[in-house]
């Protein structure tokens, strides 16, 4: 099993001086200490589930190209993207750049998105589901297209949502056949069916009892198409409480290896923990002396 780190909050003491710093230093840690991906959120306002909208919230583009610059083995990506903030080509080019500046180290997340009180707050159109829906599946055809090659598809594109000419993609990324894309979500009839489609890996959430059931009509989408399943990566987003000295968190080492065991039982191969503490340095290093190696093998 592979782990992940999504740093979802950066409400860190200091002030906006002190974010950059405190956030070199948490993904070198990270990185250090074994785990295999590190997520970004790609949202303008703080969510709900973690904090106040008016909390410190980082572009996250911009944020992995730094990150990349602070670490040298985790792949990179966001958790996910929200179709309607790019058009489809930004949406390559930034992986594409993000992979070649990054030794190959890319993942493009990307999903329909639901934070509608962000967007209409800040002017972005926020189109209804079912647009939204029309527009994923679109912008994952196009990125099929400019991954091809040495520098993409000389073919136009003519869609509902989108129209472009020319699916040039130059340089093109380092990882092939693509930079991998991962569509989050776990809507059982039409992400799903994206999923089985165009994507290399997914992502949902839940027990172990939920995600075995996404994971299952997943199967059941490739077997329609043809697809083997076990070309994508299966993924989980999860959140721990690991108890340190002191009385901080709740749960042992020896637990969380249990409930990750519970959910490799279930099919998940990747885990991605949400962390809002990632500062917590104290946290990370015990996570990586007694959970990644415990789990590497599950």
């Amino acid at each position: 099993m592979k782990i992940g780190i999504q740093i979802t909050a950066f409400d860190w003491p200091g002030g906006p001086e002190a974010i950059g710093p405190t956030l070199a230093r948490i993904v070198r840690q990270a990185d250090d200490v074994g785990f295999d991906s590190i997520w970004v959120m790609d949202h303008f306002f703080q969510i709900r589930s973690v904090g106040p909208e008016e909390d410190p919230m980082l572009e996250g583009w911009t944020t992995l190209g730094y990150i990349a610059a602070h670490t040298s083995r985790a792949r990179l990506g966001l958790m996910v993207g929200g179709v309607h903030y790019r058009a489809p080509g930004l949406w390559v080019k930034a992986a594409t750049t993000l992979d070649v500046l990054s030794g190959g180290r890319a993942w493009l997340g990307i999903g329909a998105a639901w934070n509608e009180r962000e967007s209409r707050a800040l002017g972005f159109p926020f189109p209804p589901l079912g647009e939204r829906f029309e527009m994923l599946e679109e912008t994952l055809r196009i990125s099929h297209g400019m991954f091809e090659g040495e520098h993409g598809s000389e073919a136009a594109f003519q869609g509902r949502r989108f129209q472009a000419e020319r699916l040039l993609n130059s340089p093109q990324s380092i990882s092939r056949p693509r930079v991998p894309i991962m569509v989050g979500g776990g809507g059982e009839r039409k992400t799903l069916r994206l999923v089985a489609q165009y994507a290399d890996a997914c992502n949902v959430f839940g027990s172990p009892e939920g995600i075995a059931r996404k994971y299952e009509i997943l199967r059941r989408h490739c077997e329609d198409i043809g697809r083997d399943p076990d070309e994508i990566e299966r993924s989980t987003l999860q959140n721990i409480d690991l108890a340190l000295p002191g009385g901080r968190g709740r749960e042992s080492a020896e637990r969380i290896v249990e409930r990750f065991g519970d959910l490799a039982d279930a099919g998940a191969q990747h885990v991605i923990i949400g962390m809002p503490d990632a500062d917590d340095a104290a946290r990370l290093e015990a996570i990586g002396r007694d959970i990644i190696p415990a789990i590497r093998d599950l």
